[in-house]
């Protein structure tokens, strides 16, 4: 490589764990000298235990006037470059929060729990708009013959009552921002949406379901296909372009790796970035940080956490502070 890797900062969920142990923290990876560093040890008693990962862990980051955004399940928490705590806020329609992304001076924060993305205006500091994307009770039938049906799109007010009931039929888990139209995407919709003017939805990519932090790279579309366990590039009409398949342990070296799959399984892959010389940068479990040229498709760097395969990567993101 010509030009040195970067860090990169990434959230982690340690799933299956059990009350007052770590359930997740804040790493930054210096991809370059192949070096980790904790920010944030993730422990709250308040923490809802039922499920595979519920209100458990950080997930979503972003960045806005040298404050990082970190995403929780119900609240979004604000720290300075130093890691040091600068407040928090939530909103009723905010359940179960994965993917968070800036725009201007706008964060955008998928809801999962309500199948809803919610529009946020850092310099008021208030919610300003919420848009559900829903299937029908018809939905799985659709599903099992291999369609992608649209869901419906409705705008709300989050500020108020009326908004959308919970429910998770998208699952909604990724939301991106190109020249002012939004792109949302989730492990049930089969496709990247893109919400023109917060009111017209279109069809911009067919992608698999199961897939994390889809977004519009190129003239395509890069994401985290998690049920494959790789990161792939694909055509708008599906056709994949590069597959890159996350890194490989032997079976005797990982820790904890007989547990139930739908607990926690290694190379469940979460987490994506893009770097300005083109890497794709990617995570999985046991957390794990990979960077990977798409031409030719090779892995470039690896660097591995730990070899807990509890230990999932979910948010990630260019580190910006030098």
């Amino acid at each position: 490589m010509s030009e040195a890797l970067p860090t990169v900062v990434c959230s982690s969920v340690i799933r299956s764990v059990h009350q007052g142990e770590s359930h997740g923290g804040v790493y930054l990876v210096d991809l370059q000298r192949r070096a980790t560093e904790q920010v944030l040890d993730w422990t709250d008693a308040d923490i809802d235990w039922e499920g595979r990962g519920g209100d458990r862990g950080l997930r979503g980051i972003a960045f806005h006037d040298g404050l990082i955004y970190l995403a929780a399940s119900d609240e979004v928490f604000v720290y300075d470059r130093s890691f040091r705590p600068q407040g928090s806020f939530r909103n009723p329609y905010l359940h179960l929060c994965h993917e968070i992304h800036v725009d201007g001076d706008r964060l955008y924060l998928t809801s999962t729990g309500f199948d809803s993305v919610l529009e946020f205006d850092l310099r008021s500091h208030r919610f300003v708009r919420g848009l559900t994307l829903r299937f029908s009770r018809a939905w799985k039938f659709r599903r099992t013959l291999n369609l992608r049906p649209r869901p419906s799109l409705r705008s709300f007010d989050p500020n108020r009552p009326g908004g959308p009931a919970p429910g998770d039929t998208s699952h909604v888990n990724s939301v991106t921002v190109r020249d002012g139209d939004l792109f949302v995407c989730g492990t049930k919709l089969g496709a990247l949406w893109r919400i023109e003017g917060g009111e017209h939805l279109s069809r911009y990519a067919r992608v698999p379901y199961g897939t994390h932090n889809t977004r519009p790279h190129r003239e395509g579309v890069l994401f985290n296909h998690t049920r494959s366990d790789r990161i792939a590039f694909a055509s708008r009409s599906g056709q994949i372009m590069a597959s890159l398949p996350h890194p490989s342990f032997p079976t005797d070296a990982l820790e904890h790796g007989k547990m139930p799959s739908d607990l926690a399984r290694p190379y469940f892959g979460r987490g994506l970035a893009v770097t300005g010389n083109g890497l794709v940068i990617g995570g999985c479990s046991p957390a794990t940080i990979s960077a990977y040229s798409l031409e030719p498709p090779v892995t470039v760097a690896s660097v591995n956490i730990t070899m807990d395969v509890r230990n999932a990567v979910h948010g990630l993101e260019i580190w910006p502070f030098s």
